[in-house]
């Protein structure tokens, strides 16, 4: 063979050296586990002053974090996943509520994943997603290379596989139906623990949002049983739920240990709102005082205004960042912290023209106790179709806390928010009514973006359209499979984006196509799973439909039902672009509904 000229020996050389040094540096990248665990309070865990529940593991990465103890998310789950990924406002992102198409996240917004994906790291997602489940708001449309997920924002919601009951369940993986033996959290760190060992060239991102321990509080009875008849707690299986959690981070944690994977692996570990189940308030509403079981001594529950909703714990360990000693950080910060620090503590390219609502927390970290001087939070619980100026807020600048704009707290002497303090300082009031004004003048323009369901498209194809998703003034839409089984009467229209024009099909019914039932049919009850505390399902209601109508573009369409069909179905030409889907089922009583599911392909 011909020798190479010594001058192109040489340049050859360092290129081969420059590639090996930047594959090096990329191996040499941090690692990233998030762990969201779902309806888990700030009190759900002993270190944080539980007494109902050990949480052994919770409290071992505790010990050597930096805790954040004045964090705050939305009071509710899919709110917090937006502005958790996106390092964003959730209002920002489109997402402000859990249903009525409001949990879709738009199109435009980047996901953490895509910002990792771009710097070379590998990416996956185990567990729950609730930021749409269509494309282009689905995992894997937003920088997941691997997924494993079940539909909507919990098990047994109208977007999961019929019946799934956290045991044994039918997953998406990679966007096909697997089944998958085992408890659903179970299989969410085990496949984690599976990826991870399978990722040794380059470093990885691997975002764990467990189910669990959201409804319908199913779990082994060994998880719980003995936590029955103690009247100081409020839900046992709930408390159950996470214990197996802890157990599932101690199995984890141990992997990591054992594989040497642990000491250049961030790990951070939070919650996505308020307690679910872990404490009662008077008169069980959710921004009452607490009268059973622990919360911290915070006033409110999971969906409330007050502390107890959106304030939850986040622990943050790295062995080689310097980040493993036990360190309470007790400024003000929030979801929308997370990927900027991340950023940071990763050392990630970051497209300009992102722009982040939240901050690096390494100052803090590194004990810059000035970083996040005179900063304001705000959170919000809207629930509505378009969002309205105070609805549910909390206004956050140090220990001081304004209310839907009318009621004031100091935390400093007053924990509970038991006393509003409005009329004692009215100039703090006002200020912070003026910096709300502020705030809500940059953040308004985004809510004219619309979250479009795209159809026809080579990603999705066909697609089926959930009434979880319609768009209706009833503050919740038909989002769970209960409400499926007893025949929800609502209506209201899915926003589509359609990809292409030409011809498609669409197919209305009124039960999932898994259950195999015709239009008029009841399903089976699901029965109780012995040694579980899943119960048995609700009993269903036949409903008699006489005819079915959709409405998309300048088309209206009208034809009787078969009855013993599995759905009904219309062909039709579209053009391409952005419209409103509706469909209307008529029942013999002269009610009328929509149509839960419809598949719309394009042929």
């Amino acid at each position: 063979m011909k020798q190479l000229p010594f001058y192109l020996t040489i340049a050859l050389g360092l290129i081969l050296f420059s590639c090996k040094k930047e594959e090096k540096t990329i191996k040499q990248q941090p690692n990233v586990i998030l762990i969201l665990i779902d309806d888990q309070g700030y009190g759900d865990i002993s270190a944080l002053g539980n007494t109902f529940i050990n949480t052994p593991n919770i409290d071992a990465l505790h010990g050597v974090s930096a805790r954040f103890t004045d964090y705050h998310v939305s009071p509710t789950c899919a709110p917090t996943r937006a502005a958790l990924l996106t390092g964003r406002h959730n209002n920002r992102t489109g997402v402000w509520h859990t249903v009525n198409g409001r949990s879709l996240i738009l199109e435009r917004e980047i996901t953490m994943a895509q910002i990792f994906k771009e710097n070379g790291y590998a990416t996956s997602m185990f567990g729950k997603w609730h930021l749409g489940d269509n494309y282009p708001f689905r995992p894997e449309d937003k920088g997941f290379e691997e997924v494993l997920t079940h539909g909507g924002g919990g098990m047994g919601q109208t977007m999961d596989y019929w019946d799934n009951d956290y045991f044994d369940d039918m997953y998406l993986h990679n966007g096909q139906l697997k089944r998958y033996e085992g408890y659903s959290a179970d299989v969410w760190f085990d496949e984690a623990i599976k990826w991870i060992g399978s990722k040794e060239d380059k470093p990885f991102f691997c975002y764990i949002p467990s189910n669990t321990a959201h409804s319908n509080y199913n779990v082994e009875d060994n998880y719980y049983k003995d936590l029955e008849g103690n009247e100081d707690i409020p839900h046992a299986p709930f408390l159950g739920m996470i214990r197996n959690i802890d157990e599932n981070l101690g199995k984890l944690v141990n992997y990591l240990k054992e594989s040497n994977k642990l000491d250049n692996t961030i790990l951070l570990f939070t919650t996505d709102n308020g307690t679910a189940q872990g404490a009662k308030t008077e008169g069980h509403r959710l921004d009452g005082f607490i009268k059973k079981g622990y919360n911290a001594g915070m006033r409110g529950v999971k969906a409330s205004k007050y502390e107890g909703g959106h304030r939850v714990p986040l622990f943050i360990h790295w062995k080689d960042g310097n980040i493993a000693m036990g360190k309470d950080i007790n400024e003000l910060t929030a979801h929308y912290d997370i990927l900027p620090t991340l950023v940071d503590l990763c050392d990630l390219n970051v497209d300009s023209k992102i722009k982040f609502d939240g901050e690096s927390m390494v100052p803090l970290i590194n004990g810059d106790n000035t970083a996040f001087k005179d900063r304001i939070v705000i959170t919000n619980s809207q629930r509505v179709e378009n969002p309205e100026p105070w609805r549910r807020t909390s206004l956050m600048q140090g220990s001081w806390r304004l209310v839907d704009s009318t009621e004031l707290y100091n935390l400093k002497t007053d924990p509970e928010q038991r006393h509003n303090i409005a009329d004692q300082h009215p100039e703090k009031v006002e200020a912070y009514r003026a910096a709300y004004k502020k705030w809500w003048k940059d953040i308004s323009p985004s809510y004219k973006d619309q979250p479009y369901i795209i159809i026809g498209h080579e990603k999705e194809n066909p697609s089926t359209l959930y009434g979880h998703d319609w768009h209706t003034d009833r503050e919740a839409s038909p989002w769970h499979q209960r409400h499926i089984r007893t025949g929800y009467i609502d209506n209201g229209h899915w926003l589509v984006r359609v990809s292409e024009a030409g011809k498609y099909t669409l197919k209305l019914r009124r039960w999932p196509k898994e259950t195999g039932l015709a239009l008029n049919a009841k399903a089976h009850i699901r029965p109780a799973l012995p040694g579980t505390s899943v119960s048995k399902s609700k009993a269903s209601k036949a409903l008699n439909i006489q005819e079915a109508k959709i409405s998309i573009q300048d088309i209206e369409l009208t034809q009787t039902v078969n009855p013993n069909e599995g759905f009904v179905e219309f062909n039709i030409e579209l053009n391409k672009g952005e419209t409103q889907l509706q469909t209307w089922f008529t029942l013999d009583t002269k009610e009328v509904l929509g149509a839960y599911y419809v598949t719309v392909e394009k042929q």
